[in-house]
């Protein structure tokens, strides 16, 4: 079996250590959590600069998760297509120019186009997978994922950092995205310089009807979700949205099933472990919005209420926010290791007790600040042990030319589930606020009861759907057969 997986691996170039080629595909991993957490302490800056609404001003993280769910596998195809290198360098340059839109506009609609322009960054981290199991040897793989997924931990701690730095005071909100502008510059030279040059892995060319009716779909129900409690939640314009995504994801289906190459391989969720995992990390990408958005707002509360803690923007990115992204550094190689020791079943079931247990913390003490962020930190380290075990487990089932599909498959399952996690938040909020539009305690109540539940089906579907690591190896002859024929 070995020496059949050998003779199909993309003769792109003989495996190496790559120490240099990981630490830039780690750094161009950072830029995607620093797009996902620098907005998010700011939202209520933006939205009085802005002039909009709670629920509008939601939409610029949900639109930036939205587009990462459509993009990342048309331009992951693409970069099958014409080659990963040149995907990563189109895609550093794009989120250069939406950064640079952001940094300059004063219109919200213009920084909603800006921020859906930034959401390509997602397919980096798929791209960069594609690569990696190209240039380094098998055995060093697993330390290489864990080292990319580790690096979104610590770009999401580093952006938490800088927004609260940047934007200290009557600092201008765009400063934020100053700052990511000169880091998708510098990430494209060195991404030149280190990345090295590869051939097309196929043939093919891309869905982009696919893509459009999953984009669609998924508006139409995040418009739903976040305007619901402002338009009425049996009003027409609730209902139609509510219907036309549905009717729409069922074409989108349709479409997907009768392609020769869909967006998203409707068969490839045939095979269970693959199925689980990617329901798995859903699960991952809804729990960490609902944290960080659900800490934003508990956090910003004036104290007289008795729920907050009157925290400001630097207060709320460094005390609160910081400890919880931070433990990625930690939790994520201790992931890596995990997988390689005890196999991507037994990691993700441990992630996902420890993503309960987290939540479970939140919903019985959320009293003291201290108490906020030990459940932070707990459910975060759960977040990234899983993102860690995600990858492993997508990896050890395909054929080496489906990598890149399959963990694009995976961050579609995972950037939806953030944006809807981001949707529920603000809908939540926008629903249940106080005279002084902060939201009431039950909010929160509801979240860390949604995310404890999200947690407890994580459980099960990992005992039920992903086998032990000697079950896995022994159905992988089967499996490419199949695939194969």
């Amino acid at each position: 079996m070995a020496g059949h997986r050998a003779r199909r691996r993309t003769p792109a170039a003989k495996p190496r250590s790559g120490a240099a080629l990981v630490c830039v595909l780690a750094l161009l991993s950072t830029v995607t959590a620093l797009l996902q957490t620098m907005a998010v302490p700011v939202l209520g800056k933006m939205s009085r600069d802005l002039e909009v609404s709670t629920a509008a001003i939601g939409w610029v993280v949900t639109i930036n998760l939205l587009a990462a769910a459509v993009l990342t596998p048309i331009l992951s195809k693409s970069g099958d297509l014409h080659g990963r290198r040149r995907l990563v360098l189109v895609v550093t340059v794009a989120v250069a120019a939406g950064s640079l839109l952001a940094a300059v506009t004063s219109s919200y609609w213009m920084l909603l186009v800006a921020r859906a322009v930034q959401g390509a960054s997602f397919c980096l981290f798929p791209l960069s997978v594609g690569i990696l199991r190209d240039q380094l040897h098998p055995r060093r793989l697993p330390l290489g994922l864990s080292f990319l997924t580790g690096a979104i931990s610590v770009g999401a701690g580093a952006g938490l950092v800088l927004t609260g730095i940047l934007t200290h005071g009557d600092r201008d909100y765009r400063n934020i995205f100053w700052f990511t502008l000169a880091v998708a510059l510098l990430l494209s030279v060195a991404a030149v310089v280190v990345i090295p040059k590869d051939r097309p892995h196929s043939s093919g060319r891309v869905d982009w009807l696919g893509g459009l009716l999953l984009g669609v779909a998924l508006v139409l129900l995040l418009l739903a979700m976040t305007q619901g409690n402002d338009w009425g939640w049996t009003s027409i314009a609730t209902t139609g949205s509510l219907a036309g995504s549905l009717v729409t994801f069922a074409v989108w289906l349709a479409v997907e099933r009768r392609v020769s190459e869909p967006l998203v391989p409707i068969a490839m969720l045939r095979d269970r472990t693959l199925a689980a995992a990617n329901a798995i990390g859903f699960f991952i990408g809804f729990g960490m919005f609902l944290i960080f958005l659900s800490i934003t707002a508990l956090v910003q509360v004036p104290a007289s209420h008795g729920h907050g803690f009157s925290a400001s923007v630097l207060e709320t990115s460094l005390v609160y926010l910081l400890p919880a992204a931070s433990i990625g550094i930690v939790a994520s190689p201790l992931g890596g290791m995990c997988v390689g020791r005890f196999g991507g079943r037994a990691t993700l079931l441990i992630a996902s007790v420890v993503g309960l247990l987290g939540y479970l913390q939140l919903l019985a003490f959320h009293e003291r600040a201290w108490e906020v962020i030990l459940g932070g930190v707990i459910t975060n380290a759960a977040f990234s042990m899983g993102f860690a075990a995600v990858p492993a487990v997508v990896t050890a089932v395909v054929l080496p030319r489906e990598t890149a599909l399959a963990n694009a498959m995976a961050s579609i399952t995972r950037s939806s589930g953030s944006a809807l996690g981001s949707a529920l938040v603000v809908a939540l909020i926008a629903s249940h606020l106080m005279a002084d539009d902060h939201p009431r305690e039950s909010v929160f109540t509801i979240v860390f009861v949604i995310g404890a539940v999200t947690m407890a089906l994580s459980v099960i579907i990992t005992l039920v759907g992903i086998p032990r690591r000697q079950a896995m190896a022994a159905a992988a002859p089967a499996r490419e057969d199949q695939r194969t024929h």
